[in-house]
């Protein structure tokens, strides 16, 4: 079994996680069940796929599950964007997140092809 807390790329989604939350949370609150809480569960699940992916036995499963966090991530980055021009996020907040989410996506791009390599 592997260790989640040890992986750079863990580290940077939870930081992600903790800055969407606060961010989300002065997003009108109309949106609470719309794009609030797409954007929280996009945000929740890439550290939670890196956390099952260390505890599965595979590699093929670490893997996919390493996959299935990216595509989330991929979500977040596109629902920030959204929330950007629909006037949600102001740009001190999103001058904040982008960066942190963007560095996140590279990192677990880097894990996630030297695993392939190493395949």
């Amino acid at each position: 079994m592997r260790d989640h807390i040890q992986l750079r790329a863990f580290e940077l989604a939870d930081d992600v996680v903790m800055l969407v939350y606060r961010t989300t949370a002065g997003f009108p609150k109309e949106e609470l069940f719309g794009l609030t809480s797409q954007i929280r569960r996009a945000a929740v699940s890439v550290p939670s796929n890196i956390v099952e992916g260390c505890a599965r036995d595979s590699e093929a499963e670490y893997l996919r599950f390493l996959n299935i966090a990216f595509g989330s991530l991929r979500e977040l980055h596109y629902q920030i964007n959204l929330s950007k021009r629909l006037g949600f996020l102001p740009s001190e907040n999103s001058s904040l997140l982008e960066p942190k989410i963007v560095e996140t996506e590279k990192v677990l791009n880097g894990l996630i092809h030297a695993l392939r390599d190493n395949s």
